[in-house]
């Protein structure tokens, strides 16, 4: 289909892109495309301009700093996270994103900023327990990735509001994580997708943070079931025990992809399964 007309401007700057923003209601930022490009020919979103972030290169790149702690920028492709990460399990999670195409293409900040109630980047980050960074002509404010997703392709940033940077800090000493997703055979997105981030000390399970995607209408933090796994010895039984919590307060999607009860029963599983991926990459 051909979208509604609209028009198209490029931002040389960070600050011209929030000006833009500010100036021209009801306009959009695009930068890879591979989520509102289709949107738009299917009439599924509208925007009177796009403004074009693609070409800024302070918003591209991964910074690690001295502590431990890293700095995202929301044009980093996924092909450059899969190059950049220090996490293996991390590279592992993205290089199972999409095709080669949406990988090359495809953005970070594009993922977080468009919600999808199924996309990997959402879980991934608030296993992480990353920031948003959002700017507009009010200032700078950081909001994070737990409560930033309030709805299918609904976030926490105001119209005006430009994502400039994903930001988190060290993760605890010995702190492993997981991803394992259901696939949904054509598009890869998730049926079920769970990231969990563990560490131990003294033989018990001293931080828990797991994120999942593709359940609910949007990505969320299983607080319940990172209460039932920490001061737990993380034996198979406290795990069980865990993942099955991590339904609580949520209500389940149905679709052509599956129903509730399935993805119920699935979820249960792949939580058990990150969980204990991570558990074993933690060591002692």
């Amino acid at each position: 289909m051909i979208p509604a007309a609209f028009g198209y401007t490029r931002a040389g700057s960070v600050d011209e892109a929030v000006q833009l923003l500010a100036r021209n209601g009801g306009s959009k930022v695009i930068a890879g495309g591979h989520s509102l490009l289709p949107l738009l020919k299917l009439r599924l979103a509208s925007a009177e301009t796009l403004i074009d972030i693609g070409r800024l290169g302070d918003l591209r790149g991964t910074k690690y700093l001295p502590d431990g702690s890293a700095e995202v920028g929301p044009l980093t492709t996924y092909a450059e996270i899969i190059r950049d990460t220090r996490l293996d399990w991390v590279r592992e999670a993205v290089e199972q994103i999409g095709d080669l195409q949406v990988r090359n293409r495809g953005t970070i900040g594009g993922s977080i900023a468009h919600a999808d109630p199924a996309s990997d980047m959402p879980a991934i980050g608030i296993a992480l327990q990353y920031q948003a960074v959002l700017r507009s002509g009010r200032g700078e404010r950081v909001v994070s990735l737990d409560g930033f997703f309030q709805g299918p392709f609904q976030t926490a940033m105001e119209p005006d509001e430009l994502l400039v940077g994903l930001r988190r800090g060290p993760l605890p000493e010995g702190a492993a994580g997981a991803y394992r997703k259901l696939r949904q055979p054509a598009s890869g997105y998730a049926i079920v997708g769970v990231a969990a981030v563990v560490a131990r000390d003294g033989g018990k399970v001293s931080h828990a943070r797991v994120g999942v995607t593709g359940v609910h209408e949007h990505a969320y933090r299983a607080e319940a079931v990172e209460a039932t796994l920490i001061g737990s010895d993380g034996s198979a039984g406290s795990i069980d025990a865990a993942a099955d919590k991590v339904l609580e307060g949520v209500d389940v999607l149905s679709d052509i992809h599956a129903d509730a009860e399935y993805r119920s029963a699935m979820a249960k599983v792949y939580t058990r399964r990150a969980i204990e991926a991570a558990i074993a990459a933690s060591g002692a």
